[in-house]
């Protein structure tokens, strides 16, 4: 596995903020794999089971909150890493209406003390990856995946804060990280990830479809459906990763034109409503039910597209996964959990490195 992403991971110096999360905690899976030297810095993990417990890798992690500048400050700076992935984030849309100042600090604040430290690691620093979302953007609610180049806005306070992210990072980009200016002042390159509904394993988050779903059918109850019309970019976990991986590997080998923005979402026909990836979920566990609820609290959006047209041609990033192996995958490792505790995130990674192998894919 070490060869992946022509083996520009083995031995590097990697740091992950939010490693704790569920996304973060495949990401760290992954990268153990590929030789890279791992730390993370993140809060405790906020459910309990999660996956990172449940994984148990064998990393340092400093266990810090990403708006305390001088404690993170002091991690970093002696880590010393290659580069960074920022996934340390506010995740939820819901949350952030009643938490909303904490919303707006960690997502806003906490990104730009990552940039800013970045500005005292000298040349050491090679890449940083901000992983943001899809709802970046000013929703239009328009039949038409959004482009990079779109209107950033946000209606709900997560939203809004991932988008004020996404200027952060390229006004640090512009301002202390120039690509015209690489390898003369700086020697550090700087890309933003914008990635779909990320389903898979291990995630038990409060206000997700998936895990709604699982946690109500283990207890023999419902799931309440507030918008199941809703349609959203669904993927699996490794799908994001690879692009974030394919984007660290981009910026490591000093390719400063990927110094950019990035969509990294589901195939156009591959964008489905909430009730048809329910009714997935319910083929692969007869226990999965439903109940709709036709008054929804808070806003959200009832159709959001990614276009992902430009990685799928510049970076050469693809989906592996359908939207129906990615469900049935994800019901598979919930139901090895459930009934025999079995953690099955290293087979489903090696599976999916096997498709992509069969695929062609550029990564492999």
């Amino acid at each position: 596995m070490e060869g992946l992403f022509g083996s520009i991971y083995k031995n590097k110096k990697v740091l992950i903020t939010g490693n704790t999360g569920f996304k973060g905690s495949w990401l760290a899976l992954w990268l153990l794999k590929l030789g890279a030297n791992v730390k993370g810095i993140s809060l405790k993990p906020n459910t309990n089971p999660n996956h990172h417990t449940l994984l148990n890798l064998p990393i340092e992690t400093d266990i810090i909150d990403i708006r305390h500048y001088e404690e993170l400050k002091t991690s970093i700076i002696s880590y010393n890493p290659d580069i960074i992935f920022h996934l340390a984030a506010q995740p939820l849309i819901r949350y952030s209406y009643k938490e909303t100042l904490e919303t707006f600090n960690t997502n806003i604040i906490g990104s730009a003390n990552i940039f800013e430290i970045a500005k005292h690691l000298n040349n050491s620093l090679k890449a940083i990856i901000n992983v943001t979302t899809d709802k970046c953007y000013e929703n239009r609610e328009q039949n038409k995946g959004y482009i990079e180049t779109d209107h950033l806005g946000g209606y709900d306070p997560y939203s809004a804060s991932k988008a004020c992210s996404e200027i952060i990072t390229s006004s640090y980009r512009n301002s202390f990280f120039n690509t015209n200016d690489y390898n003369k002042t700086h020697s550090t390159l700087i890309a933003s990830a914008r990635a779909g509904n990320v389903i898979g394993g291990g995630d038990w988050s409060e206000d997700r479809l998936i895990p709604d779903l699982v946690k109500a059918a283990t207890r023999g109850e419902s799931t309440i459906i507030r918008s199941p019309e809703a349609i959203r970019p669904w993927q699996h976990v490794l799908e994001p990763l690879t692009g974030y991986l394919l984007l660290g590997q981009k910026l490591l080998q000093g390719e400063k034109e990927f110094a950019d923005a990035w969509n990294l979402g589901p195939k156009e026909d591959e964008f489905s409503s909430v009730i048809d990836v329910v009714s997935i979920a319910q083929k692969n566990w007869n226990d999965i039910r439903i109940e709709i609820e036709n008054t929804n609290h808070f806003h959200e959006a009832k159709l959001l597209k990614l276009n992902s047209q430009k990685a799928n041609s510049k970076l050469e990033w693809k989906s592996i996964w359908t939207l129906n192996e990615s469900i049935r995958n994800t019901i598979y490792w919930y139901q090895n959990y459930y009934n025999s505790k079995t953690i099955s995130s290293e087979d489903q990674l090696n599976e999916y490195i096997n498709t992509a192998k069969t695929n062609k894919t550029c990564w492999t």
